[in-house]
């Protein structure tokens, strides 16, 4: 059985299927910002929201509770994630970032937490600043690495894709090649020391750990990025959202998104559209990888859902009731789980 999340502008969609999905909407009045499921605990899950914390549920999201209130000092939770790699003890480490930046790290399933301050003393902090609210910035992306658990990437939206391997506690800031807003970063459990940006500025990769980067965009038309996901059994299939610029991305009105596909045969990228809405009036798609599945995808925008099973070359839309309202606001996270 597969159970998808989804977080629209005011509830978060929970999607479970067997044979057809069924829907369950929750944490009504929120502002769902990110998804993390616990690989240790199927049943568990972290939602960030903006405004009202960060919520965790231990029954496959029928239900939900409030945490980390009085040990998280901002209310707007941005970026979950949760380490792919078991730590020393019985709980995966919970990274939580939020806006203004700050990150903080739980090691016993999300009771107590702990802030890593160092993180706010880079050099390149100083410069940090979201365009539509220049006045502040936010953690946009947690990834911890799929290979080594003491390794973690944070995205600062905007300003800096900065890194640890100590676990949080001391960290390396950006390199100038580097993306300077990624707003999606992945790594591979077949591809150790590769990282996958999906970025404002374009698309990037590395292949040491983020020593030193490239901007391979070739056959793609559209610069500013921002889903990313990776085929689980094949790490050279990388699949895109794309659009022109952050008004043709989010904004109804105006919404113009493209996806893009590159993978073991070329470097080139091409544009996918087998089963997948037009271009216009579709705001930038959600992308998302079945860990446990090779070749399957899953895409959400306004316009609905889609999965493919062939590596993203075609796509069908999952049979869903998808109300009125939603073809009227873009979702902001997907997760998958198996």
């Amino acid at each position: 059985m597969v159970t998808l999340m989804i977080g629209m502008q005011d509830s978060l969609l929970v999607l479970e299927s067997s044979n057809k999905f069924k829907i369950h909407e929750c944490l009504k009045g929120t502002d769902p910002q990110i998804i993390a499921f616990d690989p240790k605990n199927p049943s568990r899950a972290y939602c960030g929201t903006f405004g009202d914390g960060l919520w965790k549920t231990d029954d496959s999201g029928q239900t939900w509770n409030r945490i980390g209130r009085d040990a998280i000092s901002s209310q707007n939770v941005t970026s979950v994630s949760v380490s792919l790699l078991a730590s020393e003890n019985s709980f995966n480490r919970v990274y939580v970032g939020t806006e203004p930046s700050a990150l903080y790290i739980s090691y016993d399933g999300g009771d107590l937490w702990e802030r890593m301050e160092s993180l706010n003393n880079l050099p390149s902090s100083t410069s940090w600043s979201f365009p539509p609210r220049p006045w502040t910035h936010h953690v946009r992306w947690i990834e911890s690495d799929a290979n080594n658990p003491d390794y973690v990437f944070v995205a600062i939206e905007a300003g800096a894709l900065i890194q640890s391997r100590d676990g949080g506690r001391t960290w390396i800031d950006r390199v100038e090649q580097g993306p300077y807003d990624t707003h999606t970063l992945v790594t591979h459990p077949r591809a150790p020391r590769r990282l996958y940006s999906s970025a404002g500025d374009g698309y990037y990769e590395s292949f040491d750990y983020g020593e030193s980067w490239s901007r391979p965009m070739e056959g793609m038309k559209h610069g500013y990025l921002f889903g990313l996901a990776v085929d689980s059994g094949d790490p050279q299939v990388v699949i895109v959202s794309a659009s022109v610029g952050p008004g043709r991305a989010y904004s109804i009105e105006n919404a113009e998104s493209f996806v893009y596909r590159r993978d073991e045969d070329g470097k080139k990228w091409n544009a996918v559209s087998n089963g997948l809405p037009r271009p216009s009036g579709t705001t930038i798609t959600l992308l998302a990888a079945n860990p446990k599945a090779k070749g399957e995808f899953y895409a959400a925008n306004n316009r609905g859902l889609f999965i493919s099973t062939d590596s993203g070359i075609s796509w069908q839309e999952i049979d869903i009731q998808w109300p009125k309202e939603y073809f009227l606001q873009p979702p902001w996270t997907l997760a998958v789980r198996p």
